[in-house]
């Protein structure tokens, strides 16, 4: 039996409700028992040699109001992986057999095993607690809280560029010629350039307790660990193992869908002909399960959420920008942008959406001198956000925050210079203009608040050299006048998003959403407000 959505779970209540779904599930496994589970019932250890239920993680089906997958990992087969359904109350649920897909890492050789249980029929905006587990393995629990049906008020969270706080790799510290005693000595540092706050921002975003979290692209930086000789197995396994088991307050991946789209750090060279296997087998996400292409399969998606059609999107598709394992540019060959037109003609005509919020990697706005904005995702999709009216852009890749004006159409200039429609920075009217924004600084070393343009101006990669220098290759950008800024945060290196979805009423006609940009510091995620700002346009349904 569910929970409303509001009932509050804490402390030792919670935890007694989750030994409850454990035990129910463990009982109705051995013939359905319909008899209350005891919530001082404990856990039974897993045995050894079997591996434990490790990385949780929620992702919303085709509906979030009646879908969620519960997703785990091991590194070995295993027997029987399941869910089990259950409540708070004692009561018995019921069971969910798990998928398991698998892919053999190019590098490592490691074969890799996720395991992905389908619940659907669920009721809408209601919790609802669970357990995951595999024969011998102890259960792992969790939560997570279906979409509301139809308009409401909620709450969503978005940055990008996270990484992993791990210490895998060893360096050696001062330098190989510094005479005893002082060194040479091992020196840990992460494998692929996380910090501490690509751990601390798991217990910030849960003090605002969003919904669900859009994560922007370049989740793990498993690309790169391969890159410079590192394991990418085990770089997954941290983010998905520290993302969900988070100490400093509560496992926050196994309590609340993380959204991802997949940025240039995701694409793993020899791991499948586009190198983003690892990605496809690590999630399931909506529409996944009907998909025909198996190879571009869960890389675009789009879901909604209330009166909110988001939209992911792949733009190493369309960016000429040459950033990850493999240059990707023209994989699709059109079939995305076809994909996206008609994502964007169908919510538009559809009398219950009010807002569109894309999610991508690749900026089409950008003030850092040292990066910037891509002229190919401005050229590809610039022209269809203008047409269907989409209402805000989140974007990563740039590791830093900043927003745009409202801006619809072009200059008529070589990088297609969005054109702003209004000059204030406090309230949008996202009818008149598309809101873009950065929300780069998910944990990521390498910050660059402190190197944007002062004046506004921008950069665009135009270009790219026919062949790789390295791994890369080689840029060539435009700067160019930046009549489109708005918010730039020039201090802080870390921080997150949170929108706060207000519906309004069919009498008001008018819906917005208040928009909080954070940084925030220590591991108890302490959170800083540095830009506040409020997106608002009229209701589809105050328009017919």
């Amino acid at each position: 039996m569910p929970i409303p959505r509001r009932t509050l779970l804490t402390g030792s209540t919670a935890g007694a409700a989750a030994a409850a779904v454990a035990s129910a599930g463990s009982a109705e496994a051995a013939g359905r028992s319909t008899v209350a589970a005891s919530p001082l019932l404990q856990r039974t250890p897993s045995r050894i040699g079997v591996p434990g239920v490790a990385g949780l993680h929620l992702q919303f089906g085709a509906d979030p109001a009646t879908e969620m997958t519960v997703s785990w990992i091991s590194p070995q087969s295993v027997r029987r992986p399941r869910v089990h359904l259950g409540s708070p109350d004692g009561g018995s649920g019921h069971a969910v057999d798990a998928e398991t897909r698998t892919y053999r890492d190019e590098l490592s050789r490691k074969e890799v095993y996720v395991h992905h249980a389908r619940l659907t029929g669920l009721r809408p905006d209601t919790t609802y607690l669970y357990s995951a587990g595999h024969d011998g393995a102890a259960q792992e629990t969790g939560s997570f809280t279906t979409a509301p049906r139809g308009r409401c008020a909620f709450t969503f969270t978005s940055f990008g560029d996270q990484g992993t706080p791990n210490l895998r790799r060893s360096l050696k510290w001062p330098t190989p010629d510094t005479p005893p005693p002082l060194g040479p000595f091992p020196l840990y540092t992460s494998t692929q350039g996380g910090t501490e706050a690509s751990g601390d921002i798991v217990a910030a975003v849960e003090r605002v307790g969003p919904l669900f979290n859009l994560v922007n692209g370049d989740l793990c930086y498993a690309g790169v660990a391969g890159a410079i000789g590192e394991d990418r197995v085990a770089t997954w396994a941290d983010w998905f193992i520290g993302n969900s088991r988070s100490a400093r307050l509560r496992p926050w991946a196994r309590l609340r869908p993380w959204m991802p789209c997949v940025g240039n750090g995701e694409t793993e060279k020899g791991n499948g002909p586009l190198g983003l296997t690892g990605y496809q087998t690590y999630f399931t996400l909506p529409g996944a399960a009907t998909a025909t292409d198996a190879e571009t399969r869960g890389l675009w998606y789009a879901f909604t959420v209330g009166g909110v059609r988001f939209i992911s999107l792949a733009n190493d598709d369309v960016a000429i920008v040459d950033a990850g394992d493999i240059y990707l540019r023209g994989y699709s060959g059109g079939a995305q942008r076809r994909w996206l037109e008609r994502e964007l003609k169908a919510a538009r005509a559809d009398t219950g959406i009010d807002w569109i919020v894309v999610f991508m990697h690749h900026p089409m706005i950008s003030s850092h001198r040292s990066g910037g904005s891509d002229l190919g995702v401005r050229q590809e999709w610039g022209p269809l956000f203008d047409a269907y009216g989409v209402d805000l852009v989140l974007c990563g890749h740039e590791h830093y925050y900043e927003r745009s004006l409202p801006v619809r159409g072009s200059l008529p200039n070589d990088v297609r210079t969005p054109v702003p429609v209004s000059t204030r920075t406090d309230v949008a009217d996202t009818s008149k203009g598309t809101v873009h924004m950065i929300i780069g600084g998910g944990g990521n070393f390498a910050t660059t608040q402190d190197d944007l343009f002062e004046e506004p101006k921008g950069r665009v990669v135009v270009q790219v050299g026919k062949e790789p220098e390295g791994r890369h290759r080689k840029p060539v950008y435009v700067t160019e006048d930046a009549p489109w800024r708005a918010v730039q945060d020039r201090v802080h290196p870390h921080g997150f998003a949170a929108f706060d979805v207000d519906p309004g009423t069919r009498g008001t006609g008018r819906t917005r959403m208040q928009v909080t940009y954070y940084t925030f510091d220590g591991p108890y995620g302490e959170l800083t407000p540095v830009d506040t700002f409020t997106l608002e346009r009229p209701r589809a349904d105050a328009r017919r």
